[in-house]
């Protein structure tokens, strides 16, 4: 391994998430890169849940004791890190879901079912996770409208000039596209495809799930009307996601959900809903999961966004640098310049998920299988399951290198 200058001191953060000093198998150390999934905790989250359970257990909003009032400062308190680390321009801009699954469902069953009928379009893109597609179908079978994606070129970038022609020559009313792909690590460039979008009169969605733990997002450089993102893939809990909308559409937009909370007044006649973000977050929220995704940021604003994706950037290309050097290996996706932290291959002749296990054999945790991109895998890629290494701000270059020698025994041990 030839000598790489990092943009911080790595054993230094390393120490901040105690599940990366442990032992995978018996006494094979753990090399995590399925971080495309899921990201590891730091001490500083762990401990702030534990805070929460352990001195201010209790609801939020409308309690006048001394647990409620600490517990929902800390929640609204998150909301307020939440919106400066993606520059919203108001907390009321920022809604609380169990994740981005959820948070783009909500926008179907609001904005989509109040606002999209027969003759109109969906414009989605063939490279989405498919909670960025199936909410749209089941949709579009109730209301009547279509469907349709934009395809990509063979570098594996979406076909900018297919877009404008989709936006020319349909009635597109809304544009669904991922930031950056989890499979091909593909970023978009959403600020254009915003700019297209409004010019032809239609919204713009933005599946920020893997772009918003991994670089710095600033919704308001890129025009999004809606973006969403979870709290587990940047350090945070699971079951707290984020739905940014833009204040106007978040405020015309029905409510989804019903009960406390979400309510101004409720009468045996009808009810008339809260204000945002409120109207949106029905019932107890996730309040320890919330408060710490706010721990959360403030990690990863201690380190900087930049000097993250910095550290991103050295590894991806160091690893595909590496990836190139294995016989028979197939790597999707476009360069290192052009792509988020993610490496998808193939071994020729070795099914996705053996790779994996055995892989994990030598305690290196990748994913396999289609990632929740089918059609990607089927109509573009065209094999069935890819194997999935995915990098984040703790791994090393000598991780990767344990990772390109565990794949040579991996294909050793099919030689044999």
């Amino acid at each position: 391994m030839s000598e790489l200058t990092l943009p911080y001191d790595i054993e230094k953060i390393r120490a901040d998430f105690p599940v990366l000093h442990e032992n995978h198998h018996d006494d094979v150390p753990l090399v995590y890169l399925d971080n495309a999934a899921s990201s590891q905790k730091p001490i500083s989250v762990i401990e702030g849940l534990n805070t929460y359970y352990r001195e201010y257990n209790a609801n939020v909003h409308r309690g006048i004791h001394k647990l409620s009032e600490a517990a929902t400062e800390e929640y609204e308190g998150a909301r307020k890190k939440v919106r400066k680390f993606i520059n919203a321009k108001s907390r009321r801009e920022i809604i609380f879901t169990r994740g981005t699954t959820e948070s783009i469902n909500l926008v179907a069953q609001t904005w989509g079912r109040a606002n999209l009928g027969a003759g109109d379009v969906v414009l989605s893109t063939v490279m989405e996770h498919h909670s960025n597609i199936v909410p749209w179908q089941m949709l579009s079978m109730e209301k009547g409208f279509t469907v349709k994606y934009i395809p990509m070129l063979e570098d594996g970038t979406l076909d900018m000039e297919a877009y404008k022609s989709l936006l020319t020559e349909n009635n597109v009313k809304l544009v669904v596209v991922v930031h950056s792909s989890n499979v091909l690590g593909t970023v978009n460039p959403i600020a254009e495809i915003a700019t297209l979008a409004h010019e032809h009169g239609a919204l713009i969605l933005v599946d920020g799930a893997q772009s918003v733990p991994h670089m710095p997002v600033d919704v308001q450089a890129l025009d999004a009307d809606f973006f969403v993102f979870s709290g587990h893939k940047m350090v945070g809990p699971t079951g707290i996601g984020v739905l940014y909308g833009k204040r106007n559409l978040l405020n015309a937009m029905p409510p989804w959900m019903g009960g406390g909370d979400m309510i101004s007044k409720v009468t045996l006649d009808g009810s008339t809903w809260n204000d945002l973000p409120y109207k949106f977050e029905a019932g107890t929220p996730s309040i320890a999961e919330a408060i710490g995704l706010g721990f959360a940021v403030d990690y990863l604003s201690g380190i900087g966004m930049e000097k993250i994706h910095q550290h991103e950037q050295i590894m991806t290309e160091y690893a595909l640098e590496r990836l190139e050097e294995v016989p028979d290996i197939t790597v999707y996706g476009p360069s290192a310049d052009k792509k988020g932290a993610v490496a998808a291959f193939t071994v020729e002749g070795i099914h996705a998920h053996d790779v994996a296990q055995l892989l994990d054999n030598h305690g290196v945790a990748v994913r396999a299988g289609h990632h929740c991109t089918m059609p990607l895998h089927d109509d573009v890629l065209q094999v069935p399951a890819t194997s999935r290494a995915s990098f984040y701000l703790y791994n090393t270059p000598q991780e990767i290198d344990t990772f390109i020698d565990a794949l040579y025994q991996v294909k050793k041990t099919f030689s044999i």
